[in-house]
């Protein structure tokens, strides 16, 4: 069984048109899993992309953080998200994650992930981490041929970056699986578990959890349990495909939620289209300060658009877990687990900025904006680091904590940011093509299954959070 990369990813650069602005680098590959009696089939859903050059920010600000014309594509650096969520507060106060170690697992490799890191380093002036790869079952070599390696060399760039740019003083260990069938990502998961090699562990990958082997399941439920009892916070990207999962012989696209996500004792990350102020061109008077948070809508990109299909923020309700009894709130289901319990920034049309040359075939940095709930694994890895750092402990299991804070109206209006606009309903192709639509779910006032509780503020999210938990600042 396959586990797909809950992300896409686009060109960014200094260039004229929607098309010419950011152009798709490669094909994006969404693998449908199976269970043991069902062939698996591989399908791609994919934009056929002009290959143009991203060309140079000037003075590290990007065509598309500035271009107001009305074909232009929008992206984030992470200065601007750090104004956007509140994190500069914290920043100002020292708080950079420095003492905690966050867990990256993907599988296959980035060849070009040190050169990828210091040019992103570099252009957004941020200090080098304390870096470290491991690929336990040893490492796969990369082939450029193979789009599925290309695109998890994408997702690596994206995670260790962002994780990075929310955490600068956090360490980065990235876990590699050697590929990725289900059974090896476990394997990886199990051994950063077992040796506690961080305090929390970011997952941007998932698959319908009706796909998954049952015994797998309880393993990695298992090592969920056990990442509990040592204070290990755990995240997982909610799927891009809206309330929809491919269906378990790849043919087609069913309602269900997404795994490893769905796991209660995961957080599970949805994502929200971000506007936010621009940024400026070096030496331009800038008012509202680039960042300034304007408002959002759950993330859901019109078929056609960018991707085939619709581009959305995952979210549903498990036909395997019930719901646990810290999420007995408004808009949940009885009996079921619902997800995404929190969200971030994720549109391609708002995207955030990061390096891969892999992804383009170099050995040299190439910037691009990425979208998708694979940006808010990190960045709430990130996040918890700097929690973690507040109460001067790993937090470890937090979900509880967060609904205890989206449950309070005063701590909710405070705390987060409620996105009440949007739904996940999506159309996606099947394996002749055809759109197929999914019924999914509306953003509301509270939590509900498209956004969970919505972003952070940082600021006050953070410190409340170790308040709830009994952290204690050092």
């Amino acid at each position: 069984m396959h586990r797909s990369k809950a992300f896409r990813f686009l060109l960014g650069g200094v260039v004229g048109s929607v098309v010419a602005l950011i152009a798709v680098l490669a094909s994006i590959f969404a693998f449908g899993a199976s269970a043991a009696s069902i062939t698996i089939h591989a399908h791609p859903v994919s934009v056929n992309p002009q290959m143009q050059p991203a060309g140079d920010p000037d003075t590290a600000v990007f065509g598309c953080q500035t271009n107001r014309g009305p074909n232009a594509l929008v992206c984030y650096s992470p200065q601007q998200i750090y104004q956007a969520y509140g994190i500069n507060t914290l920043q100002s106060q020292g708080i950079t994650g420095a003492g905690h170690t966050i867990v990256i697992i993907d599988a296959f490799q980035n060849p070009t992930m040190a050169t990828d890191l210091a040019a992103f380093d570099q252009i957004f002036g941020l200090p080098a981490p304390n870096f470290h790869q491991d690929a336990p079952d040893g490492l796969t070599p990369f082939d450029p041929n193979d789009p599925n390696q290309v695109g998890w060399a994408g997702e690596i760039a994206l995670d260790v970056q962002w994780s990075h740019a929310i955490a600068p003083g956090a360490n980065i260990e990235l876990v590699l699986a050697k590929s990725n069938q289900d059974t090896d990502i476990l394997s990886a998961t199990r051994w950063a578990i077992d040796h506690k090699v961080g305090d929390i562990i970011s997952q941007s990958f998932g698959e319908n959890e009706n796909c998954v082997d049952p015994n797998l399941l309880k393993q990695e439920h298992a090592l969920y349990v056990e990442a509990q009892a040592r204070h290990i916070t755990v995240f997982a990207s909610s799927g891009d495909e809206g309330a929809a999962q491919q269906t378990c012989d790849g043919s087609s696209w069913t309602q269900a939620a997404s795994s490893p996500a769905s796991d209660p004792l995961v957080t599970a990350i949805g994502a929200t289209e971000l506007f936010a102020a621009f940024d400026c061109r070096p030496g331009v008077t800038c008012t509202p300060t680039p960042g300034t948070y304007d408002h959002e809508i759950a993330l859901n990109e019109p078929a056609g658009f960018l991707t085939e299909g619709n581009f959305s923020t995952g979210g549903g309700f498990s036909d395997l877990y019930t719901r646990p009894s810290w999420q007995h709130v408004p808009n949940s289901k009885d009996g079921r687990r619902g997800v995404p319990d929190v969200a971030f920034t994720g549109s391609i049309n708002h995207g955030v900025l990061a390096s891969c040359g892999a992804c383009a075939g170099v050995t040299t940095s190439a910037f691009f904006i990425f979208g998708g709930t694979s940006v808010g694994s990190p960045c709430w890895a990130g996040l918890t680091a700097l929690a973690d750092q507040i109460a001067g402990r790993s937090l470890g299991f937090i979900t509880e904590a967060l609904y205890k804070i989206g449950s309070n109206p005063t701590w909710n209006a405070m705390a987060f940011h409620d996105t009440t606009v949007g739904d996940n309903t999506v159309q996606e192709p099947d394996a002749t093509d055809t759109l197929v639509t999914v019924q999914g779910f509306n953003a509301l006032p509270g939590w509900d299954a498209t956004t969970g509780w919505g972003t952070p503020k940082a600021d006050v999210l953070l410190p409340l959070l170790v308040s709830v938990l009994g952290g204690v600042h050092h």
